[in-house]
């Protein structure tokens, strides 16, 4: 029986993540956050779907501020006309405190909200190191200096990428929910592959079957669709985010690989899984091809164990790369997991080494409510292909909880 794939509607986790957020401007000592956007269907703010969850044309403003002994946070959207009665209905019709509407020119009651509120910072949504935080457009920016000169606010803007950081990486009840209800439906059509793929089947092949399976259930694949799932068939086959091949096919003695994912309700799952095919006569992987998988289940187990809230996300990839790199393997080129959510890459931290092309993100502290993946492969085992797996799991307050059954042996095909 298959999983029902209704839509669910988006106001709850809207109400949500605005109310999270309010409290994290308490926690962070940040008096006020100002997501700065326009015409948003094409160029949207990564963060609005989570505090808004409906496109935006004109010049808006949505500000949020923290607790204080007065009252609690104001949330206020200034938006042009014709757009301030969605506004008001979003998140359920109660998330925005003030919606203003402007006509002419989104100056004014900017800079007058601004006065009224005087914060001593001004958290705006740019970052070197997040991609998740760094919504706002370098055009967008010049347009806010200018309606902000000659007021005090001007030297008043600071990063908001430690806000979105938080924001987006602790999940919220919901949101786990969902991201669950993803993976279960991963689960089912990565049993799908494996009842009906046989040998011959090309990449392509594969690849189309599974998205005819998502095309009955209505829901999307978790990132570009050309390269989701990400299949590899044997040493040949193109790695990382690669495009199956029409040549390329499931042959016995090789490696048999996925990397998949869907977007359902929102939210992504990222999972690989790997078979072995049998050559005539075979009944279990050669003992070369079981011992990089075996060694890649203990790197995995190993980062599980190491992931824990309080410790710096490159702790736990410098663990899983031991198991590997002790084990004689080359060691992987990428980071050993990254945050899921909205997306299959969800910004904030990444349990990855202290390479320049990670930025900050590897030196972030692990937090309650992050999902990971813990993902890493070896390349060309035996001459038979690509051999990787990836997990998802919750960090909790005490350590992490699986939420995909982990693989710990490799079938055959």
């Amino acid at each position: 029986m298959r999983t029902a794939t209704a839509s669910v509607s988006a106001p709850s986790i809207v109400a949500e993540k605005v109310t999270q957020a309010v409290a994290l401007l308490s926690e962070l000592e940040i008096d006020c956050w100002l997501t700065f956007v326009r015409e948003t269907t094409e160029t949207g703010d990564p963060i609005l779907p989570l505090i808004l969850g409906q496109p935006l044309t004109w010049q808006s403003a949505l500000i949020l501020t923290r607790h204080s002994d007065s009252g609690a946070g104001e949330r206020i959207a200034i938006v042009g006309k014709y757009e301030d009665q969605a506004v008001k209905a979003s998140g359920g019709g109660d998330v925005w405190t003030k919606v203003l509407p402007y006509v002419q020119s989104i100056r004014s009651p900017l800079a007058t909200t601004l006065a009224r509120l005087n914060p001593k910072q001004i958290a705006i949504n740019y970052s070197t190191d997040d991609v998740k935080a760094d919504g706002l457009s370098h055009g967008m920016m010049l347009l806010l200096s200018k309606y902000l000169s000659g007021t005090p606010f001007a030297e008043r803007l600071i990063s908001a990428a430690e806000i979105i950081r938080a924001l987006r990486g602790r999940k919220t009840p919901g949101e786990i929910d969902r991201i669950k209800a993803a993976i279960h439906v991963t689960d089912e059509i990565f049993q799908l592959v494996a009842q009906n793929v046989e040998v011959g089947f090309s990449e392509r092949d594969v690849s189309e079957l599974m998205h005819r399976e998502l095309s009955e259930r209505s829901i999307d694949t978790a990132w570009e669709r050309t390269q989701c799932p990400i299949v590899t068939t044997g040493p040949h086959s193109m790695l990382g985010h690669g495009l199956p091949s029409f040549e390329l096919t499931v042959a016995p003695g090789n490696i048999f690989h996925l990397d998949f994912g869907v977007r359902m309700n929102d939210y992504c799952s990222d999972i690989q899984r790997a078979w072995y095919v049998p050559r005539p006569g075979e009944n279990k992987p050669p003992p070369a091809v079981q011992r990089a998988f075996d060694t890649i289940v203990n790197a995995i187990q190993t980062a599980f164990k190491t992931l824990r809230p309080g410790v710096e996300c490159w702790t736990v990839d410098a663990a899983a790369r031991k198991v590997i790199t002790d084990a004689g393997y080359p060691e992987y080129q990428h980071a050993t997991g990254h945050q899921v959510g909205r997306a299959a890459h969800d910004g904030g931290g990444v349990l990855g080494p202290k390479w320049e092309r990670y930025g900050k993100t590897p030196l972030y502290t692990v937090e309650p409510g992050n999902v990971f993946t813990l993902e890493l492969g070896i390349d060309n085992v035996d001459n038979r292909g690509y051999l990787g797996l990836e997990e998802m799991v919750l960090v909790t307050d005490r350590g992490c909880q699986w939420l995909t059954n982990p693989q710990t042996s490799l079938p055959l095909l």
